[in-house]
């Protein structure tokens, strides 16, 4: 699943006209990146939650059949932030572990390096170092690759990369809300694993972090693009 309902207000003027996941660094869109990232990983179905400038997105990236893969959409009737769109979404995941990746971030992380399985846990994330917009971190990660909420010094942020179960949202609250509700409830049950990626990693956020993602592409041989 692709995290692509958010409407980019940090990211503005650009994404007025544009929905975030569609802004173009390095001769590609963001989502576009991630959706062949994971097709060279050998993944065939993929699931879009969408909300801001919708017919936009859904109009680009179609139903995948071009590229012989399977896309379906999660529309959301207002904006369900990501545990709600999740949420919202389970249907169309088919009762199945399944990996969630937000758009909005771009890395070099392979999905090949994800487990194959939860194991029991209820989800397993993709830890990263603290950005600079970010110093605290969210979860630690301890010897074992349990997340533990730890201390300020020895957290890492998530990365907005995770494998999940569908039982992690069997409780979940109704409408709108944070993912990071039911991530604390699976530590407080010491149901939650997680690996850590020294590689490159970028939360798209703002258009400083924007125009940062374009530089690293250009300087590693990709195409300059600015939407």
């Amino acid at each position: 699943m692709l995290l692509a309902a958010g409407e980019g207000q940090r990211l503005r003027p650009l994404t007025d006209q544009v929905p975030k996941p569609l802004l173009n660094a390095g001769g590609q869109t963001l989502i576009g990146r991630w959706l062949q990232k994971f097709i060279d990983a050998g993944f065939h179905d993929f699931v879009i939650n969408t909300w801001h400038l919708e017919d936009q997105l859904i109009a680009t990236l179609g139903d995948g059949a071009d590229r012989g893969i399977s896309i379906q959409y999660s529309r959301e009737p207002y904006l369900l932030e990501t545990g709600g769109g999740i949420t919202r979404a389970l249907s169309l995941l088919r009762e199945e572990e399944f990996v969630v990746v937000s758009s909005d971030i771009a890395s070099d992380f392979d999905p090949l390096a994800l487990p194959a399985s939860l194991g029991g846990a209820l989800a397993h994330l993709v830890m990263v170092d603290n950005p600079d917009h970010h110093p605290e971190g969210d979860f630690a990660l301890d010897p074992e690759c349990r997340i533990r909420f730890g201390d300020d010094e020895g957290r890492l942020t998530y990365s907005g990369i995770g494998l999940f179960s569908p039982a992690l949202f069997d409780n979940a609250p109704e409408g709108a809300f944070k993912l990071r509700v039911l991530l604390d409830w699976a530590i407080e049950q010491g149901c939650m694993t997680g690996q850590y990626h020294d590689g490159f990693w970028l939360d798209v956020g703002t258009i400083g972090r924007y125009e940062t993602l374009v530089r690293h592409y250009t300087n590693n041989g990709a195409k300059n693009d600015i939407v």
